[in-house]
């Protein structure tokens, strides 16, 4: 399955080979052109006469990187995007190009002052622990520098669910695979398509806005895993998106403001072919539209989301029925411009 593979795969901020790899070998033969930037960035061209349309999704995750070895053989490490530092402890990650296995360990209870004890453990006094009894053996396994990353497999939790880690944003990368796939069975379009599978978002949106100077879009989605905490204890106002309610529109988040006319074609859309969808409720966090919109003179930008519990963690949850009605939007979207962009 593609999304089990994109999930499993490790691809930490500035360590994205794993993943782009695996989505080049899937989308040989549907493009006309793939090509990797300076960056990182693997762009698919599928050509078309007049304007281009843009499609983004993300290939990296967050992670960590090992900054230190002690003389014990326990590895520090620094963290690579957004993590919460309460969700580390006892949780199981793989070092380097030879996934080395390791757990992420700190003092046990029994040994912590009171004051220890009542506040989350912070990451600088956590360390990965790849079962070495010094330095020496420490380094033959793995080196300063390397990246690791959080080892989840993808399981189907149920017939509508499955849990995986990095579903932000492998789950906006097999989005746009497939509307890759879609629009190589149907004729030539009257626009360049512009797929970026992009990276470094989660360290600052740094491969997008490179991609996006040099694809210069007319108009751009942005294919997205994006927050859901429709959990016992939230505030429904601050829930963000509900799973299983289809996938999310954003009206606004902390780095852009959509296009009214596209988050309105997409509305209309939508409704036109009966396919679910959901406004994301609160502005928090940020994707790639925040520097896409911004590039040149400017970019007609919006942002379609599957929701996904637990972002940002070891494990994450989403609703395949939201994944797969996002794969709906996106290529009723595409078709629904085939006749022009006026948008």
């Amino acid at each position: 399955m593609l999304l089990e593979r994109l999930t499993e795969a490790n691809g930490v901020s500035g360590n994205e080979g794993e993943v782009r790899d695996i989505i080049r070998r899937e989308i040989e033969g549907m493009v006309d052109e793939v090509r990797t930037d300076v960056l990182g960035n693997l762009i698919a061209i599928q050509r078309g006469d007049g304007p281009t349309v843009m499609l983004a999704a993300h290939m990296d995750e967050v992670g960590f990187i090992i900054s230190g070895i002690e003389k014990d053989g326990l590895l520090r490490f620094e963290k690579v995007g957004g993590i919460d530092d309460r969700v580390l402890p006892s949780k199981r990650v793989v070092v380097g190009p030879d996934k080395v296995p390791g757990v992420i360990g700190l003092k046990p209870v029994h040994l912590q002052e009171p004051s220890e004890r009542e506040e989350p453990v912070k990451a600088d006094r956590l360390f990965v622990d790849v079962g070495a009894g010094s330095r020496e053996e420490a380094e033959k396994k793995v080196k300063v520098g390397s990246y690791a990353c959080f080892h989840t497999r993808f399981e189907r939790l149920s017939e509508k669910t499955v849990k995986a880690k990095a579903l932000d944003d492998r789950v906006g990368c097999a989005v746009l695979i497939e509307a890759l796939r879609h629009s190589s069975d149907l004729k030539r379009r009257p626009f360049t398509l512009a797929a970026a599978f992009t990276v470094q978002e989660e360290i600052g949106l740094r491969g997008a806005g490179v991609a996006a100077w040099a694809l210069e879009p007319d108009l751009a989605l942005v294919l997205e895993g994006t927050i859901c905490a429709d959990v016992p204890g939230t505030d429904p106002h601050l829930e963000g998106t509900r799973l299983g309610d289809g996938p999310a529109l954003s009206m606004m988040d902390r780095t852009s403001i959509a296009s009214k006319g596209l988050l309105t074609h997409l509305v209309r859309t939508a409704r036109d072919r009966g396919i679910p969808f959901q406004y994301k409720r609160i502005t928090a966090g940020g994707n790639d539209a925040g520097r896409i919109h911004l590039t040149r003179e400017g970019v007609q930008t919006a942002s379609v989301s599957v929701p996904c519990r637990y972002i940002h963690s070891p494990c994450s949850v989403m609703s395949m029925k939201d994944f797969e009605n996002a794969v709906r939007l996106v290529n009723a979207f595409l078709d629904s411009i085939e006749g022009g962009l006026r948008v």
